[in-house]
């Protein structure tokens, strides 16, 4: 038995339930001996609501994308293709093609050892931002820097005429579109 990682593209938003199908073929069929492992990496992605309550979600790394380690033969191959918002096993000359050590390893590394969850928003340097909450609210800032693990924004505001340095939580301040 040869066991190899593939990568089935599926429709975007779809991967999970892709996941679930292939689960229920499996059991479906009495293959779980062919079947070793399904992956659909994920990132947590924190939610600011206007109420300043936080929810986090799971977002896919890989959009359209599920990872499997699987014995393959044309059979299976066909079932799984057949299943519903499956599109196409990633290979050459339409056939399906094993992912490479390097790549799967990288994938696996990611699920393996995920970062703290990571808000919705991202901010760059130099982008000007209106804080929400705290002394300075109602005032523009501009962003200096963005430390993700702290969940704080380094931000210059300027008060009185003077660029004046703050350190302010990303869920205090919102992009001005």
């Amino acid at each position: 038995m040869s066991l190899d990682w593939y990568a089935i593209q599926t429709y975007s938003g779809s991967e999970q339930a892709v996941k679930r199908a292939i689960e229920n073929l499996v059991q479906e069929y009495k293959i779980g001996d062919r079947l070793k492992e399904i992956v659909v990496p994920t990132e947590d992605i924190i939610e600011i609501s206007k109420k300043s309550k936080n929810k986090v979600t799971a977002q896919s790394l890989y959009p359209g994308y599920v990872f499997i380690k699987v014995d393959l033969d044309t059979a299976l191959w066909h079932k799984i293709q057949s299943l519903p918002k499956v599109s196409r096993f990633i290979g050459e000359s339409k056939k399906p093609t094993p992912l490479g050590e390097a790549d799967i390893n990288h994938i696996l590394e990611k699920v393996r050892n995920r970062a703290a969850p990571k808000p919705k928003i991202s901010f760059e340097s130099g982008e000007v931002v209106r804080i929400v909450e705290g002394p300075f609210a109602n005032f523009t800032a501009t962003v200096e820097e963005y430390d993700i693990e702290h969940r704080k924004l380094k931000l210059n505001v300027s008060i009185f005429g003077r660029n004046t340095p703050i350190e302010i939580l990303y869920s205090q301040v919102e992009k001005i579109v």
